[in-house]
């Protein structure tokens, strides 16, 4: 692995003093170091992509200020060391304005002084090229791509407004049941939208008690109330030029909804225990398994706010109406999980898929992933089989209890237990039991 050295030019018109700070710098074997005695020559050269420039403040042909404007146009990038005689605070102010790191005078300890400076920046530069390639990973796993899956009509329908979600700031509000992925929605659309250098921050209103959620979104001040002791951002700060992520909103406490639209309405908040505002910037999705607009007309959710929070709605359908997206899903969980675990790639076969197919995953998406895991875990050889697909919701019917039954009793107790079990579902538990409709209808019936 043949890894880019540690660029370093050394700018400096003294001969003796460049030969020193050459000396020093090539001490260490990570650094490549070049030398320069004039602005010019150091300009030309600005096209090898030098990390670090140690630059005297007086050269024969231009200004040190000058020559570091220059730089920092050419690419700002690029840190540098300003290198003098005189430790005049005018113009080391100056120079930092300017963008200089630092400004080291020409002293005894000089030596050891530019070694720890030039490698704080040599540190800070791998921190900083770590969290940029942590950020690229992120963005990748939250690609469009990976988390909106599927060829359904219905999540077709949900794509085409993921994508124009990306494109504009507008409030965000995402409807479904418990396990459709709601939060992967705000995922997706954050990581692939403008805002996507900014923080995700995500909160779950149903999870903050009432008299806290305050605290929780917009901050406090120390001594606020018993057991603040100490200053504390709220969620819209730490959300700044990124997105914020309010799921259940509607679970929200009524008494603090009208603080809620004010901050949306004004742009701004106000931190527990203090009298400041406080401008906010950031976006908002919000998501929810309600009905909001039932919620209003029962008197639970500030029609003002519902509106205002609507913005783009997006309704992310259940797992049962989504055809062969189950297989789809499925797969990629499977494919995934083995990745993950070093495994080679198992696929389902046709009666697994079948059996995957007939079942209505009340768990939506979460419950898929979480049964193809286990199925992959249980499975032998380079196939998922039927008997690998365990539902966690799976119940066997005691024949035992059913001894002093009629044949009609027996099959109307299977019946009615399977009513039970899939939601009074007739057309799902005629289609499992094999059965016509009209024949369970014929049973209610009998009750």
């Amino acid at each position: 692995m043949n890894e880019k050295l540690f660029q370093v030019f050394v700018v400096e018109d003294n001969e003796w003093y460049n030969q020193l700070l050459v000396h020093t710098l090539s001490l260490n074997p990570d650094y490549q170091v070049h030398s320069f005695q004039n602005g010019k020559d150091c300009l030309d050269k600005l096209d090898k992509g030098p990390d670090v420039i140690t630059l005297d403040y007086r050269l024969p042909d231009m200004t040190g200020i000058e020559i570091l404007r220059r730089i920092k146009n050419v690419n700002p990038d690029i840190q540098v060391i300003m290198i003098s005689e005189q430790a005049d605070i005018t113009i080391v102010v100056d120079l930092l304005k300017e963008g200089a790191y630092d400004y080291i005078v020409k002293t005894n300890d000089i030596r050891e002084r530019l070694l720890n400076t030039v490698q704080n920046i040599r540190n800070n530069l791998g921190l900083k090229k770590e969290i940029s390639e942590l950020k690229k990973e992120v963005q990748k796993k939250y690609s469009f791509s990976h988390l909106v899956i599927g060829e359904s009509k219905a999540i077709r329908k949900v794509q085409e407004l993921v994508s124009r979600a990306l494109t504009t700031n507008i409030t965000v509000s995402v409807f479904g049941e418990t396990g459709t992925g709601k939060e992967l929605i705000a995922k997706a659309i954050h990581y692939n939208s403008v805002n996507r250098s900014g923080p995700f921050v995500a909160i779950n209103v149903s999870a903050i008690p009432a008299e806290l959620v305050e605290s929780e979104l917009f901050g406090h001040e120390k001594g606020a109330f018993t057991g603040a002791s100490y200053q504390r951002k709220g969620k819209f700060e730490e959300a700044t030029n990124g997105t914020l992520f309010l799921d259940e909103i509607g679970e929200m406490d009524l008494a603090f909804q009208a603080k809620m639209l004010r901050a949306l309405q004004e742009k701004e908040i106000t931190r527990v225990g203090s009298n400041k505002n406080l401008r906010i910037n950031c976006r908002i999705i919000v998501a929810t398994n309600k009905n909001l607009a039932h919620e209003v007309r029962k008197g639970n959710f500030r029609k003002d706010l519902y509106y205002r929070l609507l913005g783009m709605s997006i309704e992310l359908p259940p797992l049962r109406e989504r055809g062969n997206d189950v297989l789809i899903l499925a797969a990629h969980f499977a494919r995934t999980f083995c990745e993950e675990n070093k495994l080679p790639v198992k696929k389902l076969t046709p009666p697994a898929m079948q059996k995957l197919r007939q079942y209505p995953f009340p768990g939506n998406i979460r419950e898929l992933k979480s049964v193809i895991d286990l199925a992959v875990t249980l499975s032998d050889g380079e196939e998922i089989a039927t008997e690998d697909i365990v539902f966690g919701d799976e119940e066997v019917i005691d024949i035992s209890n059913f001894e002093e039954l009629t044949l009609r009793e027996y099959d109307r107790r299977i019946v009615t237990t399977y009513l039970d079990k899939y939601n009074n579902d007739v057309k799902l538990v005629a289609k499992k039991l094999d059965i016509g409709a009209a024949t369970i209808y014929r049973m209610l019936k009998e009750q």
